[in-house]
């Protein structure tokens, strides 16, 4: 069927109008405070569905359907450990963000240890999330080229474009206000394509229930029994433990100490609004997955087709949107998924542009003026764009699943900080000396993990932090330095 006017006036709509929306903020940015923190006067509810909004890609949306239609809805197990990983910070890591006036995650790593580790942790983050998120600009262009007709370049060119110009303008308090708009419309968006898949399915609901049942597609719980580790089992990604052990550790470390999520953490008013933001997204996160995941279900219950019918599962929804649903309703399903690669982009725009100015241009020209480094900050913005753009054009043709591939690239690193991280804020003892080399033997074995094992990511960031720690605290007992408070 394609998309007709109708639907292509929806998304230019769209585009134009979260542009214009993101661009009202751009005068209430005169400080570095304003531009990377919103002056830390975030409403908890707004930074919850800002947090949402953030850890939600195109990728999330296209390839989470992907995923529930090849198998079933066990990756539900990775999301419970997203919701335990959030306690977990609540308890541990808030209170010492809390500490003073903190701009980025890193800054507690120099309070702690030194200025060094806090290089080695901050550039860390900028090479995973610039090389994760490349991958997540990536996936527009597969929906942007099947609705539009575009080339896969020019699709990427135009979201990092319109996302740009807002970011660069309003900084994160634009950031987070698109995001609460865009949550709204993809969320929104997803439900009304929900509804719509039932009513395209013939015999409805009793028809979708019949096929998914039988293939077991409904399944949440997977909990086998290796030969050799009873109730373990290291091969399979989506199980219970992988799912709920290694989704808390993986979410302890991407929102713990990712400056994407802790930007938005400590932009909000105070430790219990951040507390209460951070705790409500679990919830949201949970509801999302679940929606996005029965989306994927219900396609299988249509189609019945294996996912290589459509060349990879990746296409399969952005595929059902232009043949199948209605117009109208199809061009505002594309607005949706377009709204959640913006709101991610514009989140790695800002957080990696405030790593790089505060974790080390301004460690080293601290004199420089405000009018000055808030100049400065915007160019660093378009820089990281370009950078995005390129990482994105690479990645054409060269990535799987596009959902895996993002966890994956995050995963190898996320071990490694959260170790560190971790010995900083649980024991006294650790040093800067012990917790680099720490650092250097977790982020290797991760390392070994990706491109050497069958070990699914989902095991790589508990794998990772075990060591990194255990190494950091025995290197730091044998190698005595001097301990920063």
């Amino acid at each position: 069927m394609g998309l007709n006017r109708i639907d292509l006036l929806i998304i230019a709509v769209y585009l134009a109008g979260i542009t214009l929306f993101g661009l009202r903020f751009r005068k209430r940015q005169r400080t570095m405070r304003d531009y990377f923190l919103a002056d830390r006067d975030i409403p908890w509810w707004a930074i919850a569905l800002s947090i949402v909004a953030a850890e939600t890609s195109t990728l999330t949306i296209i390839s989470i359907p992907g995923l529930a239609y090849d198998s079933n809805l066990t990756f539900l197990q990775v999301v419970m450990g997203y919701v335990v990983g959030r306690v977990i910070i609540s308890f541990v890591l808030l209170p010492q963000y809390f500490r003073g006036e903190l701009y980025t995650a890193y800054q507690l790593i120099e309070r702690r240890f030194g200025p060094e580790l806090r290089t080695v942790t901050a550039g860390l983050f900028l090479l995973t999330r610039a090389a994760a998120e490349g991958v997540r600009v990536y996936a527009v262009s597969i929906v942007v080229s099947i609705a539009l007709g575009t080339g896969e370049v020019a699709s990427i060119a135009i979201i990092t474009l319109l996302t740009l110009i807002y970011t660069f303008e309003g900084g994160l308090a634009a950031v987070i206000w698109t995001d609460v708009v865009q949550t709204f419309i993809y969320v929104g968006g997803t439900l009304v394509g929900l509804i719509t898949i039932l009513h395209l399915v013939p015999g409805g609901w009793g028809s979708v229930d019949a096929i998914a049942s039988g293939l077991h597609k409904f399944q949440v719980f997977d909990l086998p029994v290796s030969a050799h580790w009873p109730y373990l089992n290291l091969v399979k990604p989506y199980t219970l433990w992988a799912g709920v052990l290694g989704g808390a550790f993986l979410t302890t470390a991407s929102h713990g100490t990712d400056q994407l999520i802790v930007q938005r953490l400590l932009a909000a008013r105070n430790q219990r609004q951040s507390v209460l933001a951070l705790l409500s997204s679990g919830v949201a996160v949970f509801f999302q997955f679940g929606l996005f995941l029965f989306v994927g279900v219900m396609l299988f219950a249509y189609y019945q087709v294996p996912s290589a019918a459509f060349g990879r599962a990746d296409r399969i929804y952005p595929t059902f949107i232009v043949t199948r649903m209605p117009h109208g309703i199809a061009g505002l399903l594309i607005a949706a998924i377009l709204a959640a690669a913006m709101s991610n982009l514009s989140a790695a725009l800002n957080s990696l542009s405030s790593s790089s100015m505060m974790d080390f241009y301004l460690r080293f020209r601290p004199g420089a003026s405000e009018a000055g480094r808030l100049r400065l900050a915007r160019l660093v913005t378009i820089g990281w764009a370009l950078v995005l753009f390129g990482l994105a054009v690479l990645a054409l043709h060269r990535v799987g699943r596009v959902v895996e591939v993002g966890l994956q690239i995050a995963s190898v690193a996320y071990g490694a900080l959260l170790g560190v991280f971790l010995l900083g804020v649980l024991t006294k003892r650790a040093n800067q000396g012990g917790a680099i080399v720490g650092m250097i033997c977790g982020l290797t074995v991760e390392l070994y993990l990706w491109k050497w094992s069958h070990v699914p990511f989902t095991w790589w960031v508990a794998i990772g932090t075990c060591v990194t720690y255990a190494v950091g605290y025995a290197a730091s007992v044998l190698w005595r330095t001097p301990i920063k408070a």
